[in-house]
């Protein structure tokens, strides 16, 4: 059965889950609606909607219009099994200690190395990214460096990879949330796949908005592998969250927003530790000193 996409941008946030809303209503109905922020930059925000019949054309340029946004694009795409082909592309990856791998290369877990079983179908935040990357890279970083953590969050957690890999090298038990429930779900899943149930507790909250994550601050190291708005949005909270001296691993941004980036958490007393660049994306190690 052959499967349709149909996607546009707009701006403003509002006004793309507005429109996302108004895509669930369409006739056909959509299998699924996604909205998500464009990761260069631009503002933009993309909406798109999966059909298993064309869809309504006249419909989707009704609402583009509606909500200024732009002359959806219509696609028909090929019948793939796209689980399949992600495992064969995603290669298993290094990160310092850390051996981020699928199921289906469990044979090439090389010995005296920190196993991270994540599955090829929850892709977001299977180390292939830059950004997962150099979160990994920095971890492995501030460990050589002698540094233990004890009280460890991980903010927008994705897969959890990150907290995983906390909970992998010290004793402590790690936070992990999410503001989607979906993402805690496969984070919960990867933990218990990983064997580190009891030492990664995962939940749902906005940011530092929880009570497991308000009883268990001040944190001596957050990871927030996020975006730059909502990162610079966090500044503030994340300060409070943090203990004198500790540690934030912050990537989800694009090389040229790093130093506006840096530049914000140091009005709060964190400042630059170490950054590294890899492909489009920084990763920002800072540390709170005031």
């Amino acid at each position: 059965m052959p499967t349709f996409t149909a996607l546009t941008t707009l701006s403003g946030r509002d006004a793309a889950y507005k429109l996302g809303e108004a895509m669930e209503a369409l006739t056909p109905e959509p299998t699924g609606v996604g909205v998500f922020e464009m990761e260069d930059g631009s503002g933009l925000w993309e909406v798109g909607g999966y059909f298993e019949e064309r869809p309504d054309e006249t419909a989707l340029a009704v609402l583009a219009t509606a909500m200024d946004a732009k002359t959806f694009v219509v696609s028909e795409l090929p019948e793939t099994d796209w689980v399949a082909h992600v495992r064969r592309e995603l290669a298993p990856v290094e990160a310092g200690r850390f051996f981020v791998y699928g199921s289906h290369d469990s044979d090439k877990v090389p010995d005296n190395c920190e196993p991270l079983l994540i599955e090829a179908a929850m892709a977001f935040g299977t180390g292939h990214h830059g950004t997962t990357l150099g979160c990994l890279r920095a971890l492995d970083m501030l460990a050589n460096d002698g540094f233990v953590g004890r009280r460890v969050v991980d903010i927008g957690c994705g897969t959890a990879v990150l907290a995983m890999g906390a909970a992998r090298i010290w004793d402590d038990p790690v936070l992990a949330s999410d503001i989607d429930e979906v993402a805690v779900d496969v984070a919960r899943a990867n933990v218990t796949a990983n064997g580190l149930e009891g030492r990664v507790n995962c939940v749902e909250a906005a940011g530092f908005d929880h009570p497991s994550l308000a009883a268990a601050a001040p944190f001596d190291l957050v990871f927030a592998n996020i975006l730059k708005g909502p990162l610079i949005a966090l500044a503030p909270d994340m300060a409070a969250a943090m203990s004198e001296g500790a540690y934030a691993i912050l990537s989800g941004v694009l090389n040229e927003q790093a130093d506006e980036v840096i530049s914000v958490y140091a009005k709060f007393g964190i400042n630059l530790h170490h950054r590294e660049s890899i492909g489009d994306w920084t990763t920002i190690v800072l540390r709170k000193i005031n």
